[in-house]
């Protein structure tokens, strides 16, 4: 006599797993109807004690050879996605690297020319400081050619000077400007013209009373 059952009652009264049940309906080899949306599995209560063993652990078998295909799958899935986020962590290491070494070349380069700009102005400033030197350390200078005019035998006059305001005044009665006077004093102290002494300590510049002929023309 058959008789309709739950999927659970089956399984019990099988002595199958839920899946198991469900593997049997779905090859046809159980019985079953829909019902209210639910499946009713026909169950055979003269085959139920019959029920062979045998079969039930070849049902399990299967079983289990499904749900290790199915974990067999998930775990490669599993693996193929960490596999993919690998190369993608490689990859961004290379990039991130490659950026890196670009930076330090950029910094080491850059460090060069921030040496070479210092070097540089050490030189400036040594040269500056020799001239500076060389003004200061030069022997007595001759007499100034208005004086030169005066007697051999008579001791030598000290040294005149006249300030700087004087020396503008003079430069623009021969019609220089003031940009021309101020290029004039820069080019004498550079090519340490023995009548243009700059102290820089001091900042003070001090011209000699002298013949600017050279220096109107």
């Amino acid at each position: 006599m058959e008789r309709l059952v739950t999927t659970s009652q089956a399984a019990e009264i099988l002595g199958l797993s839920l899946q198991g049940v469900h593997y049997r309906i779905k090859k046809n080899q159980l019985k079953s109807i829909k019902q209210s949306g639910k499946t009713y599995v026909y169950i055979d209560d003269s085959n139920q004690v019959n029920t062979n063993n045998t079969d039930i652990n070849q049902i399990n078998r299967k079983e289990n050879i499904f749900e290790q295909k199915s974990s067999t799958n998930e775990f490669n899935s599993i693996i193929e996605v960490k596999n993919e986020q690998i190369v993608l962590l490689k990859k961004s290491m290379k990039w991130m690297k490659k950026q890196y070494i670009s930076e330090i070349n950029r910094l080491e380069k850059n460090q060069k020319r921030i040496i070479e700009v210092f070097n540089s102005e050490i030189k400036l400033l040594q040269s500056a400081f020799n001239e500076m030197r060389s003004i200061y350390n030069k022997p007595q200078i001759q007499q100034p050619i208005n004086q030169q005019s005066q007697t051999k035998n008579t001791n030598e006059e000290k040294r005149t000077f006249i300030t700087v305001k004087e020396f503008f005044a003079f430069m623009k009665s021969h019609q220089k400007s003031d940009q021309e006077i101020k290029y004039i004093i820069f080019r004498a102290i550079r090519n340490n013209d023995y009548r243009f002494i700059y102290n820089k300590s001091e900042k003070k510049l001090l011209i000699l009373n002298a013949d600017f002929e050279d220096l109107i023309k």
